[in-house]
């Protein structure tokens, strides 16, 4: 098929932007979705109300390249993206022990990048109105090949008939951003409070050097009833499970929240179609990857294109089926490590409890085994 396109991304999001921008360098024609606007549009893949945008991004040093390559990260404003020189990693037993990660035991600048989801969209939407060779549009066209990029409510996946593999945690995560009175020092922090995870983001957003986003993962129940505490009820109860370690906090946005899972979709590919993204897999956040994944399809897709052979068609089922054998391993090794993390602080027993927490602090104390788990977040 001669369509016009070589290429439809199906989805306005940060990877179905990446996306358009990433096959354009390498001269492929790209239509794209538009993005929603006006009363009641819903931010791309997260079906949640244009509002206030609160979410904030963990982004690796490859899923940085990456954006840098498409013209995105370097339009960001300054304090959109805030480095992460060290992680602080503690259990649900005070005292017990700590894992950390810093940049200089790594020897790199930074572990990581906090980056304002909101921004990054902005410089995403700016560079592909200076790209030539992508097309904005209202309505499905014909292409050689879709990517479906429509995150995990994706109608166009449900529409080919690919079964979505879902198991629902029973939790929600709360996000929201904060300002300390003392700096984070390009700090993060979680902690592994069962059953709940916290984690503040050291980040640039109200205020540079005392901001953090806060993405907090509660049992249904409970994240219901915080959600509908006011401002000053909902911060003493972060305050308390956070303790004093950060200073005092203020809350300076609103709160959102949307429900957590492990879900899969059971084919990535077929003639003349791909899914990448959330449309593919979706994670737990607790190890900050979700939108690394997402980005690393991206890389996978372009750079498997670009190398297919001259007779070989885009939508070549052979072709994308190359795609999803690279990239099927580490989103599901990902997710089970999430998961098993999960069920690990999940659980009550006293004793498990005790070990789980130890652990923390017996693997602080192996370098070479930290540096290897470093490694491997590093290359996500």
């Amino acid at each position: 098929m001669n369509s016009g396109y070589d290429v439809f991304v199906r989805g306005s999001g940060i990877v179905g932007k990446t996306l358009a921008l990433a096959l354009a360098r390498l001269g492929f024609s790209v239509a794209i979705t538009r993005v929603p606007t006006g009363p009641g549009a819903q931010r791309p893949g997260h079906g949640l109300p244009e509002q206030e945008d609160v979410r904030a991004y963990a982004l690796s040093e490859k899923s940085v390249a990456l954006l840098r390559a498409v013209k995105a990260w370097d339009a960001l404003p300054p304090a959109a993206a805030t480095p992460v020189y060290e992680m602080r990693i503690e259990g649900d037993l005070r005292g017990a022990g700590a894992l950390e990660f810093s940049s200089w035991e790594q020897g790199v600048g930074e572990l990581a990048w906090i980056v304002d989801a909101a921004a990054l969209e902005v410089a995403l939407a700016q560079a592909l109105r200076y790209q030539p060779h992508v097309t904005e549009v209202d309505a499905p066209v014909e292409a050689d090949l879709t990517a479906i990029c429509e995150g995990k409510e994706s109608a166009a996946r449900a529409a080919l008939g690919v079964e979505w593999q879902r198991f629902g945690y029973g939790q929600t995560a709360i996000a929201a951003r904060l300002v300390a009175d003392r700096p984070h020092a390009g700090v993060a922090r979680q902690w592994f409070r069962s059953p709940d995870i916290l984690a503040l983001l050291p980040f640039g957003r109200p205020e540079p050097e005392v901001s953090y986003g806060l993405v907090w993962s509660l049992p249904q129940a409970r994240a219901a009833e915080l959600m509908a505490l006011d401002d000053a009820a909902f911060l003493h109860e972060l305050q308390s499970a956070c303790g004093e370690e950060v200073g005092h906090l203020q809350l300076r946005s609103t709160r959102a929240a949307w429900p957590l899972a492990l879900a899969r979709a059971s084919r990535w590919c077929g003639p003349g179609w791909v899914l990448l993204g959330d449309a593919a897999h979706v994670v737990h956040p607790l190890a900050g990857q979700g939108l690394n994944l997402g980005l690393a399809d991206v890389e996978a897709l372009a750079r498997i294109l670009r190398e297919k052979e001259p007779w070989r068609a885009l939508g070549d089922e052979k072709l994308l089926r190359r795609y999803e054998r690279e990239r099927a391993a580490p989103t599901w090794a990902m997710g089970r490590v999430t998961d098993g993390l999960l069920h690990l602080f999940a659980h009550q027993g006293a004793p498990l409890r005790e070990l789980r927490n130890r652990g923390l602090g017996l693997v602080n104390r192996l370098g070479p085994l930290k540096r290897w788990l470093t490694a491997r977040a590093l290359d996500s």
